[in-house]
Formats: structure tokens, sequence, C-alpha cells
């Protein structure tokens, strides 16, 4: 009898174990939680990674996600990378309609082979392996397995049960697995509120999540990388294309990458040390020296992407580069180090994260993660970064890409993480002097200065080597909210040496004042009227970010149109809060001419979620002020 139980209980355990597992192919078995505000679900995520030794790691995937519509196929992700170093052990998908029946099977020879680079790389040992697969109807669910094995130790995956706005997790799990002489370091990041077990042995680490709500975007918020529950792992022993590393901190680790991957790279040709040494050997001092070298590989050399082999951190030699003229991001800096070097000004070698989003390197984890290279120059302490992968950009100016982050800075004593130039609200100034002049039909004639500088600079410069027929396009898309735009004159000047940016530009439009009988509504902003209010949420969920402060500075002339007097203006306004300030004035200098001015200042920072509505108030006002009109009233004769 109880042997009949034991069977009966057994039969019972594996066929409820069986029908779990083949409920995460079936669509309608998913949660009615993890459906909201998701384009696709992670019903199982199974990441194992073996490091079998120093040199020796091998990951393995199982991936099974349900995608509901159209925008979650980007969500798939079946794909695998691999080089010379990366071999490929096990790649497959099935794909499973919304009942659980499988309707294709993919082995890894019906994956489509690429190089994983874009046009802009002349050479690349990397390629992927991808799915592509278009689906006949939603839901329908996609299990994918994949197993690695590489010699580089250097990269370990993290464990990112989330990677996109509108996906949810159902189950995902993260073991790593190390032999004894391997110390393994973790940092964990925005864990908090999950359904999270986690198991730490001596060569094991283990986590585990389930139900992760899908997180929707919102506007102003921090950068997703900074919010995602994440947990980054990295080895004090590592081995990268063949070159051992023993790092635990970023002096360790800046020491090896100037040692390893650095120090033999600097081998100008004597030709060239000589040619630039005369180059500069008029300037008195080292900045001047430091930016007619700077100019000088920026008219000689150009970007593009070489990686082979070591080329995803080493550098080619600053010969090669001399011979070739042109260079990825890490052969440019390095180049421009050596030629620096060659004159006797210090500079060094910086790795980060580019980007608009301000990712920062962790300056309490050290691990081997960058996608950028940019240098750095110590002056009297006050840093100068320069971008050397820009043809255009002025000496010292790096703009959104690389500014206001913590970087790797590389010496040969170690790396120090430092912070690069932050551009204040102050910094980031615009001034727009104009004048324009009203017809009696309600015709304007504008001419305009625009002056910007900071990352306002950094917005525009670029336009000064587009077509006129793209910056009439620009320009009239800019003044979206005046009909007609005919544009006379558009003079651009990219001022390099105050890094600043100055646009004169002449336009008429027709019918811009509304006639009502003898009366005419004349809108006082031509020039720099805010038309965007930030979205409303009833219930938002992310905190509330504003990433770089800037000013808006404007004083504009106004002609009024001959037989016209002002019959009523808008009221002066002050607008001053923790956000920002917004004022406007109307001066009326005699019967014909008045003056308005608008100063718009928004402040950079962070801030609660429920502080996210009374910012958006803020930009109501300034919407409704910048909408301000005069009434004019035709002069009875």
């Amino acid at each position: 009898m109880k042997v009949k139980h034991v069977i009966l209980y057994f039969v019972l355990f594996t066929v409820l174990q069986v029908s779990s597992q083949e409920n995460l192919y079936v669509s309608f078995s998913i949660p009615a939680n993890l459906k909201e505000n998701a384009n696709a679900i992670i019903r199982s995520n199974q990441l194992d990674i073996t490091i079998n030794a120093v040199d020796d790691m091998t990951v393995y995937e199982k991936r099974i996600i349900t995608v509901l519509n159209k925008e979650g196929n980007s969500n798939i992700d079946a794909f695998v990378h691999y080089d010379n170093n990366v071999k490929i052990k096990t790649l497959e998908v099935l794909v499973f309609n919304q009942f659980g029946a499988v309707i294709k099977k993919v082995k890894k020879n019906d994956f489509k082979d690429v190089s994983a680079v874009d046009g802009g790389t002349l050479y690349s040992d990397s390629r992927v392996k991808y799915l592509e697969y278009t689906p006949i109807s939603y839901p329908y669910t996609i299990e994918f397995v994949c197993e690695i094995n590489t010699k580089n130790t250097a990269f370990i995956e993290s464990f990112t049960p989330v990677n996109d706005y509108f996906v949810s997790v159902e189950n995902s799990s993260y073991t790593i697995s190390f032999p004894n002489d391997v110390t393994i370091r973790t940092k964990e990041k925005n864990l908090e509120g999950l359904d999270l077990s986690k198991e730490s042995l001596q060569n094991k680490i283990s986590y585990r999540v389930k139900n992760v709500e899908a997180i929707k975007p919102e506007q102003y918020s921090p950068a997703l990388i900074d919010i995602l529950p994440t947990v980054v792992f990295a080895s004090n022993r590592f081995v990268y294309e063949g070159v051992s590393a023993t790092a635990d901190n970023w002096m360790s680790f800046g020491k090896w990458v100037y040692q390893d991957l650095l120090n033999d790279t600097s081998d100008l040709p004597e030709s060239t040390i000589n040619m630039i040494q005369n180059l500069v050997k008029d300037e008195e001092n080292e900045i001047e020296k430091a930016k007619k070298v700077y100019q000088y590989v920026q008219d000689k050399t150009r970007y593009i992407s070489v990686q082979v082999g070591i080329g995803g951190w080493k550098p080619f030699k600053a010969s090669e580069v001399d011979k070739l003229s042109y260079g990825d991001c890490k052969a440019l800096t390095n180049y421009t180090m050596s030629l620096l070097k060659a004159v006797g000004i210090e500079s060094n070698f910086t790795l980060l994260f580019a980007g608009n989003s301000q990712r920062s390197m962790d300056e309490n984890f050290a691990s081997m993660r960058a996608n950028h290279a940019i240098l750095s120059i110590p002056n009297k302490g006050q840093t100068i970064w320069l971008e050397c992968t820009s043809q255009k950009a002025p000496f010292g100016f790096i703009g959104d890409f690389t500014d206001d982050r913590d970087v790797l800075v590389v010496t040969p004593e170690g790396g120090s993480i430092q912070h690069t130039k932050k551009y204040t609200t102050e910094e980031n100034l615009q001034i727009i002097k104009g004048s324009y002049s009203v017809s009696d039909n309600g015709d304007i004639d504008v001419k305009a200065t625009v002056n910007s500088k900071g990352i306002q600079y950094d917005d525009k410069y670029l336009y000064e080597s587009e077509t006129e027929r793209d910056l009439d396009v620009y320009y009239k898309k800019r003044w979206k909210y005046i009909n007609g735009i005919n544009i006379s004159k558009m003079q651009l000047n990219n001022d390099k040496s105050a890094i600043e940016f100055i646009e004169n530009i002449s336009f008429v439009a027709p019918n811009y004042s509304k006639i009502v009988g003898d009366r005419m509504l004349l809108p006082v902003n031509a020039l720099n009227r805010n038309t965007d209010i930030p979205d409303r949420y009833r219930d938002r969920k992310l905190p509330l970010k504003i990433k770089r402060g800037f000013k808006d500075v404007d004083e504009v002339e106004i002609k009024l149109p001959t037989g016209f007097a002002i019959e009523s203006s808008p009221d002066n306004v002050v607008i001053e809060n923790k956000f920002g300030s917004y004022k406007a004035e109307i001066i009326v200098k005699n019967d014909s001419t008045i003056f308005y001015k608008r100063e718009l200042v928004i402040n950079d920072g962070e801030y609660p979620k429920e502080d996210y509505e009374t910012y958006r108030e803020f930009y109501k006002e300034v919407n409704k002020y910048d909408n301000s009109k005069i009434a004019l009233i035709k002069n009875q004769q």
C-alpha cells in the first residue's frame, strides 16, 4: 500500500512539474500583472557562467520569451556574438504558438551570420549570428538556447533581469561558478522591492528573481541603465586576448591598461617628432602648443573603427595612425597623446561610457567596462578634456557625449576615477538679440542674431557644415509656430576659439498677426517661443531628472505697424522656483517701438517623482506667457 502511494505521489509530482514547464510556452498562462504595459514577457531566463580556469569561460543561456505584439519583436534578443576567441558550442531556437505547440525549429546553421560592426568600421573579426523570424500571429513564444566558450575572462556578463522598457519578467536566474584561485566581486544596484533570492558559496554565486513588472518610459527620468535592477560581476584575475591581469581596484586596473595595452604604442617616427616639435616651437606656453597639436590631428586624421584581436581595448600603434591617417577612438587618442609627449606635454589616456545618458564608471567597483576613449591634460588643477575623434570640436570642448560623468584616467602609476567637465546652467547660454517690424496687414520682417555657448553650442555648431537647403528646413522647423517663413539670410559663424556659435538670420512671414476689424492681435514672442509641455502622468513611477540646465536671454525690438496704437499688453511676469525662473517684460519706447525682454532659466537636478507635476505646471506657465499677445487698435482719422 505504501509503495503504491509513493508511486502515485511520484507520478503526480512529475505531471505537475511537466505541466508547469509547459505553461511557460502557453501564452494564456501569463499572470495579468505581467501583461500590463508589456510588449514582451520573459517567461524564464537561465544564465549560467562557468569560469573553468583564469583563461577559460563557458556561458550557457536558455531564455523563453513570449511576444505579445509587433513592438515586442525587438526584445527577442536571439543572437550571439563571436570572433576568433569566442566559439559557439550550441545555438538553437524553438518557436511556439499561443497554445504551446512548436511551429518552427531553427538550428545553428539557419541563423543569419553577418559582421557585427557597421559601415564605419574598416575591419573587424567580430561577427554575430541572429534569428531572422517573421511571426504569422501574436502572441508567440521563443525558446533560445546558446552556449559559448571563450579564452577571454575579462568580461563577465551582468545579471540584468530586465533590460528594456515594456518588458516584464516571470522568472530569471543567474549562476556563476569559479575555481578556488579566482575571486569574484559583485556590486548590486536597484534590487529593492524585488522578489529576490540569492546564495553565495565558496565557488558559486547565484541570484533568482520573480514577477518583475514592466517599466514604462517617462519624460525627464533617469537613464534606463540607472534604474534597472542589476548585479555586476568582476574577477580579480582574468585574461584578455592572451594578456593576463590581476586587478581588484581602479589603481591596479589602470596600471594593467598602461603597462600591457598602452606602453608599447607611442612609437612615432623620428621625422614626425621633428615635424611636430617644429610646429609648436614659437608657442610660449603648453596650452597653445597643445592647441596646435590638436588642430594638427584634426586636420590630418579621420575616425574609422578598426577592431582586430585585442583591438577592442588596445590601440593601434601611433606609427600606424601616423602612416594611415585614420583610427578609432583608442588609436586617435593614443596618437594625440604620443604627439603631445613629443613636445613635452603630459596627457593621459581616459576610458569612459560615452553617450547622452551621462553614465559614470563606478568609483567603487573596478571592472573592464567602457565604450569610448578620450584624452585628459592636467592643467594646474583644471583638467582639459579632448575628444580626439572629432574633426570639428573646439580644443577643450567635449559636449554632451562625454560631459559630467566619472571616467577612468590611466597614468603610469595606475588608474584613478575623475569627473569630466560639467557645463553649468549659466554656461549653457543662448542670447538672442533681434528686431522685427510688423506691417499694417500683419506681415513681419525679422532680423536676429543668436549666440550659443556650452551645451547649446554643442546642439548647433555642426550646422555650419549643412547645405543651404537643409538649413532652410531646419530654421523653418525651429520656428514652426510661424507659417510661411521665407528666409533671406543665413550667416553662420563657428568661433572655435571662444567656443561660441553665432547665427545671423533674416526672414519674412505673412499674416503673422491676426486682424479682426480695427484691431490686430500681435504675438509678442516671435523668436524663442516654448511650444512643448512635458507629458502628463496620472501615476508617475520614476523620479524627475533634469540632466542639463540652460539659460535663454532674449532682447527684441518690435516696430509696430503704421497707424496702430497699443490698446492693451500683457503684464510683466516673474516666476521663480527650484526648477528655474522665467521673466518677461515689455517696455514701450515710443508710440511705434517696443522692447520685449525674456529670460528662461532651467536648473539641472534630481527630484522625487512627486515634484514632476509642479515642474510640468511651470512649463505650462512658460508656454502660456510665451504665447501672450499685444492688442493693437487702428488710429481713428
